[in-house]
C-alpha cells in the first residue's frame, strides 16, 4: 500500500496520482513539450484535467505528436477531420487556436525567439514557490497578457497559471507533499 503524502488533488485516480507524482511541477525546458502543455490546457477549459490526461494520447495521434510545423500546416480539412475526431474534445475554437498557436510558435522560432526561453523570462530561469491555493496570480496574469498580445488563444489568467503549475514555472506542491522538497531545477 502506498502511504505517501500527496497533494489533496492527486489522490483522485491512479492516472492523476502517476501524472501528480512523475511531471506535475517538474520544470520543463523543451520548448515544444512547454507548447504542447499549454495547448491542452486551453483544451481543458470548462472541462476537468484527468479529462484530458485520459485523451492525451489521442490529441497527440490527431495533431501529429503536437510537432509545430506540422500543426501549422492544417488546414480546413484537417479541422473537420479534428471535429470528426472522438478520441479529442471537439471544439472548433480549440482547435483553430491550437492551430494559430503552431503558427505563432513557429514564427517565435524564425524570429529567434525561443518559445523556453519566453516561456522562462518571467521568473529568470528559476521555478517560484507558490502557495498551494492560487488559481491566478498577477504573474499569470502578466504572461497571459503577453500570450494574448502574441495572439494565442484559450490563455486566460487561469489556464495560465494551470500551465506554470504542470510545467513547474510555480512549485504549487502542498506543504507536506513529498514532491515539495524534491522537484529539480532551482
Amino acid at each position: 500500500m502506498d502511504h505517501m503524502h500527496r497533494c489533496g488533488w492527486a489522490n483522485s485516480s491512479p492516472l492523476m496520482r502517476d501524472y501528480h507524482d512523475t511531471e506535475w511541477g517538474v520544470p520543463e525546458r523543451d520548448a515544444r513539450v512547454l507548447w504542447e502543455t499549454l495547448m491542452l490546457e486551453g483544451f481543458q477549459a470548462g472541462l476537468s484535467w484527468e479529462i484530458i490526461l485520459r485523451k492525451r494520447e489521442a490529441f497527440r495521434a490527431a495533431f501529429s505528436n503536437f510537432d509545430p510545423k506540422a500543426v501549422a500546416a492544417f488546414g480546413t480539412d484537417d479541422i473537420e477531420r479534428l471535429m470528426g475526431n472522438a478520441g479529442i474534445v471537439r471544439a472548433r475554437a480549440k482547435i483553430e487556436a491550437t492551430i494559430r498557436g503552431a503558427q505563432i510558435f513557429n514564427d517565435m522560432q524564425e524570429r529567434g525567439d525561443d518559445f523556453a526561453a519566453f516561456c522562462w523570462s518571467f521568473t529568470d530561469g528559476k521555478p517560484v514557490q507558490g502557495l498551494g491555493y492560487n488559481t491566478q496570480t498577477e504573474l499569470s496574469a502578466r504572461i497571459s497578457k503577453e500570450l494574448k498580445r502574441r495572439g494565442f488563444k484559450f490563455v486566460g489568467p487561469t489556464i495560465v497559471y494551470a500551465w506554470m503549475q504542470a510545467i513547474g514555472i510555480v512549485n504549487d506542491h502542498s506543504p507536506t507533499c513529498f514532491r515539495t522538497h524534491e522537484i529539480p531545477g532551482e
